[in-house]
C-alpha cells in the first residue's frame, strides 16, 4: 500500500494530534523536505501521546481506523508503525480485543529487563524472588550518577538498596539511583509494602514507566558490605551488571548497580 495515500478521504498529509503537518510532508513554508518513512512518523506521533499520558499503562489505545482517521494517513501506515511498538514492548496486541499500553504489571513484560535464569528449570518454575530492602534515602547526586541520569551535581537523588533471594538465599544485591523531583514522596514502606515489580509500582505511583534500557556487565570480587549481604566469601566471583533504564524520548530514570550471585543462575540474554 502506498504510504502517502489517505486510506480515510482527506490530503495525503500526516497531521501530529494538534494538526500540525507530519515533518518530512514539504509545505510552502519548509524549503528542504525530510525523507523520514511516514509510518515512522506516525510512531513518533504515538509516542508523543505515550508520554504525554493521553493512554496510561494498561489501556487501550484507539483503533488502527481510529488512528489513521486521526493522522490522515492509510490504516497500512498505521499498523506498520503500531507493529513496530509492539515489537519493542511498547504496545502489546490482543487478539480481538485491540491494542493495549504495556505495561511491567503484565506477565510477559515485568521481567524483561531481569536475565538471570536458573541453571535448572525457567524462572516460571523459581517462582517470584524474595525481596528485602536494606535502605531507601534521598541524598545529592554523585558526579558519576548526575552525568548518568541527565542531572547535576548534587541534585537530589533517591538510592535504594534491596537483596533479592531465591529459596531463601540471597542471590542478587541491587543498588539504585533515581532522580528526586519524580519519584518525590518514596520510602522504604513504600517499597516493601508494594508485591509486584519495581517498575510496575514506578509506573502506578509515579507515572514512570521504563521503555528500554542499557548494561554494562563485568566480573568482580565483593567489599566486605557486599559480602554480609550476599552472604559470600571474599574470593566469590560475582557479575556486577550496571543499567541506566529509560522513560519515553530517552530520558534516564535510573540507574541501577547489581551484583549476581551465578553459581546456580546464569545470565541470558537473547540477540537479534
Amino acid at each position: 500500500m502506498n504510504q502517502t495515500n489517505a486510506s480515510i478521504g482527506g490530503p495525503a498529509v500526516a497531521t501530529a494530534p494538534s494538526g500540525t503537518p507530519v515533518a518530512g510532508h514539504a509545505t510552502p513554508a519548509q524549503s528542504t523536505p525530510s525523507f523520514s518513512p511516514l509510518y515512522q512518523q506516525i510512531k513518533a506521533f504515538i509516542l508523543q501521546s505515550l508520554q504525554a499520558g493521553e493512554w496510561k499503562p494498561g489501556e487501550s489505545i484507539p483503533s488502527e481506523m481510529d488512528l489513521a482517521t486521526r493522522f490522515r494517513v492509510s490504516q497500512g501506515t498505521v499498523r506498520k508503525a503500531v507493529d513496530e511498538l509492539a515489537a519493542d514492548n511498547l504496545l502489546v496486541r490482543r487478539q480481538g480485543k485491540g491494542t493495549f499500553v504495556a505495561t511491567h504489571a503484565e506477565v510477559l513484560v515485568q521481567y524483561r529487563f531481569l536475565k538471570l535464569i536458573p541453571d535448572a528449570g525457567d524462572s516460571s518454575s523459581e517462582g517470584p524472588a524474595e525481596r528485602e530492602i536494606i535502605d531507601c534515602k534521598r541524598l545529592r547526586a554523585s558526579s558519576d550518577v548526575a552525568k548518568a541520569l541527565a542531572l547535576r551535581a548534587g541534585d537530589p537523588v533517591w538510592q535504594v538498596r534491596r537483596v533479592l533471594s531465591f529459596a531463601g538465599r540471597p542471590t542478587i544485591l541491587e543498588d539504585l539511583w533515581l532522580p528526586g523531583v519524580p519519584f518525590k514522596g518514596l520510602t522504604a514502606e513504600r517499597l516493601s509494602d508494594y508485591h509486584g515489580p519495581m517498575y510496575a509500582l514506578f509506573e502506578t505511583e509515579f507515572g514512570v514507566r521504563m521503555v528500554r534500557a542499557t548494561e554494562k556487565i563485568r566480573a568482580v570480587l565483593p567489599d566486605a558490605a557486599q559480602r554480609l549481604l550476599l552472604k559470600v566469601g571474599h574470593d566469590t566471583p560475582l557479575l556486577s551488571v550496571e543499567r541506566i533504564a529509560f522513560t519515553y524520548n530517552d530520558a534516564p530514570m535510573e540507574m541501577r548497580r547489581g551484583l549476581y550471585l551465578t553459581d546456580t543462575h546464569h545470565y541470558r540474554n537473547e540477540l537479534n
